[in-house]
């Protein structure tokens, strides 16, 4: 499958984002909730058994009863299931029907990417196993709670920041140091302020967030009001990264100061570094492979920097493979136009 180039340079960014099965978000929230039910929907069209009855399962749906649902939703009370069922579905999340004479209750995903599906198996079972594989979602899935103004819960939080999670950009020298969080264009550096008021929180209680779930988001501030950088773990990206240290990141930030000594604009110390971050990574891009190399001698980290330093000089002759595997050469001008007509369709790749 070949993934629209969307922007006259070539970024690599995909506009969805894997998200293992064994690690969804975690804590209360929507999103978590989301995250639980797409998990169980079914991967490809077939029939699947649930208390002794054959039902027809779309793709991306699930067909059971109430106790399934609390099951899958880990919730044991019924109404408070169905009302979280309804939140999802008012945020245009899920559609779901209860047929209150046979109690079958059906819902069906409604963000799902089938493009990163890959064709659909015949045999085995139609729904995924608890925990195994991953799913592919749209980055701009939290965008939803933005828009409307919507107050984050934990898991809400957390899956905002997995699905903005970038790997070997272009525009951010640090993320080839190891997976990155990244609102924007100019958003690699963040503030917990900015954080709160994305998600309606207090600058305390997106502190406290970053301390619990430090095993996933790990945090590191930068000087003075510069900001911080936020690093994804458990990101994957099919070969081990791990955190850069803080000389490496003091080192990759002092020349990108040195390089923008000579550039005056009225700006802020955080949004003057963002932009340096943007403009002046490609020049360090070596210096950040260098650091993931002696992170992992072994990994594909350094080999996978230099494919993209050496192949992707021209966008309109390559794509990233939506597996992560590598650059992939797109075949035919009609491939091209179908690539053109899904950018249409999507709007093109946002962050949002």
């Amino acid at each position: 499958m070949n993934v629209p180039i969307t922007t006259p340079e070539c970024l690599l960014k995909f506009k969805w984002v894997k998200l293992p099965r064994e690690t969804l978000p975690q804590g209360k929230g929507v999103m978590g909730a989301w995250a639980k039910l797409a998990s169980r929907a079914a991967f490809r069209p077939g029939q699947a058994k649930y208390c002794g009855h054959t039902n027809d399962v779309p793709m991306a749906s699930w067909v059971g009863g109430i106790v399934g649902l609390k099951s899958i939703l880990g919730i044991k009370n019924r109404e408070k299931a169905l009302a979280m069922m309804d939140k999802l579905s008012e945020l245009g999340y899920i559609s779901y029907t209860l047929d209150k004479a046979t109690k079958k209750l059906t819902y069906k995903i409604s963000d799902w990417v089938v493009e990163c599906s890959g064709a659909a198996c015949s045999d085995g079972a139609v729904y995924a196993t608890d925990g195994y594989g991953f799913l592919c979602l749209p980055r701009n899935i939290t965008q939803r709670l933005v828009d409307q103004k919507y107050k984050f819960e934990e898991s809400d939080a957390w899956l905002d920041l997995w699905c903005h999670t970038v790997w070997q950009d272009s525009g951010n020298a640090f993320s080839h140091m190891a997976p990155a969080v990244q609102f924007g264009q100019y958003g690699a550096l963040l503030t917990l302020e900015k954080l709160g008021d994305r998600w309606g929180w207090e600058k305390t209680k997106v502190w406290r967030f970053f301390q619990k779930h430090g095993d996933v988001f790990t945090l590191h501030k930068l000087p003075g009001s510069y900001g911080c950088l936020v690093f994804n773990s458990q990101y994957p990206t099919g070969a081990e990264a791990m955190v850069p240290c803080e000389a490496e990141i003091m080192r990759i930030l002092h020349e990108m100061r040195i390089m923008g000594q000579n550039v005056h604009f009225s700006d802020t110390d955080h949004e003057r570094m963002n932009r340096f971050v943007t403009w002046y990574s490609k020049k360090l891009l070596p210096q950040a492979a260098s650091t993931a190399a002696k992170n992992k001698p072994e990994s594909r980290v350094a080999l996978s920097l230099y494919a993209y330093i050496s192949l992707c000089k021209n966008c309109s002759n390559c794509s990233y493979d939506c597996w992560g595997d590598g650059l992939r050469v797109v075949p035919t001008a009609r491939s091209k136009l179908q690539d053109s007509r899904q950018t249409q369709n999507y709007g093109g790749y946002d962050y949002g």
